[in-house]
């Protein structure tokens, strides 16, 4: 791993990414990075980058000396019908993303790398894994934070970096790492959008244009549900109504949930008055996307609401 010895924060000319490919080699370097007591941060993805990732390396560049990525498409976390096998693999032009964004190492070991012959032990977040991604998607979360227990036992960063658009997937996450009582400090990004509002996400590249265009439809939803919050609504039911009215009316969409969740438990709320999650998963086509907006006070003594998208 070619460490530049930079200060964090300051910028530096792209040079090429180490790619490490085992486990043995990225533990060496990581221990190395320890001894010299610096920070590293580690950003997980499964490729495919967008400017959503990247936006999660420049946080950790600003945070972190060494960054490394890991990109790493788990099949444990694919269920039998879903699209482990058609998932965008894009590893070339990656590698030149991270290069380009400063990241000192890469770390992509393959599958029988991470899962050997005989491998047997998962982790699994007991009530978080089962409710919405989870219910929707068997195994789901098991598959997830199994290997991210993996890659942050293997790396062992300072701070591991993931977006909010995957509002249950982090949540699950950093419910592992506290009750585990892991070093990694996990840190929740925002999600990063198109100008139209709709977030960036690897799956993105499966819509054609009449469904690039449809989908538009799941931001505009959570816009809808925003102004009626503003406009003093505080009724679940009548959010998820306005909802699912604007989602069944794009032709192209197929709704899997639209809810509104304690944004700690996941379970569904009456009355939006403690910090909350607006959460929906819609099929556009054959496609399916999710996204989310957050609901918390403005501060502990006002009634008054500040939203996150």
């Amino acid at each position: 791993m070619r460490y530049s010895g930079r200060r964090v924060g300051s910028s530096r000319h792209p040079c090429p990414v180490d790619t490490i490919r085992t486990i043995a080699w990225m533990k060496e370097q990581a221990r190395q990075a320890r001894a010299e007591s610096r920070i590293v941060g580690l950003v997980p993805t499964m490729g495919a980058l967008h400017a959503g990732h990247l936006s999660l390396i420049e946080r950790a560049r600003r945070e972190c000396s060494p960054v490394i990525a890991s990109i790493f498409i788990n099949p444990k976390q694919f269920g039998p019908n879903e699209d482990f096998s058609k998932y965008p693999r894009t590893f070339q032009s990656d590698s030149e993303k991270l290069r380009h964004a400063g990241v000192d190492a890469l770390f992509a070991p393959e599958p029988s790398e991470i899962y050997p012959n005989g491998f047997s032990t998962y982790v699994n977040v007991d009530g978080l894994s089962d409710k919405l991604e989870g219910r929707s998607r068997p195994g789901h979360f098991r598959g997830v934070t199994t290997v991210v227990m993996k890659l942050l036992q293997i790396v062992q960063p300072n701070f591991a970096y993931f977006g909010r658009k995957d509002a249950q997937q982090s949540r699950l996450i950093t419910q592992m790492a506290r009750d585990l009582n892991l070093d990694t400090e996990i840190v929740v990004c925002p999600p990063v959008r198109e100008p139209d509002g709709l977030a960036l996400s690897s799956r993105n590249v499966y819509l054609n244009a009449d469904e690039r265009k449809a989908a538009t439809v799941l931001y505009r939803a959570l816009e809808a549900a925003k102004n009626e919050l503003a406009a003093g609504v505080r009724d679940a039911l009548q959010l998820q109504s306005s909802l699912r009215r604007k989602l069944d009316s794009e032709r192209l969409a197929r709704v899997d949930y639209a809810e509104v969740v304690d944004a700690e438990t996941f379970e569904p709320v009456v009355r939006v008055n403690k910090p909350c999650l607006v959460l929906l998963a819609v099929f556009i086509g054959k496609t399916r996307l999710i996204d989310n907006f957050y609901i918390g006070p403005k501060s502990s003594s006002s009634e008054e609401l500040v939203f996150h998208f």
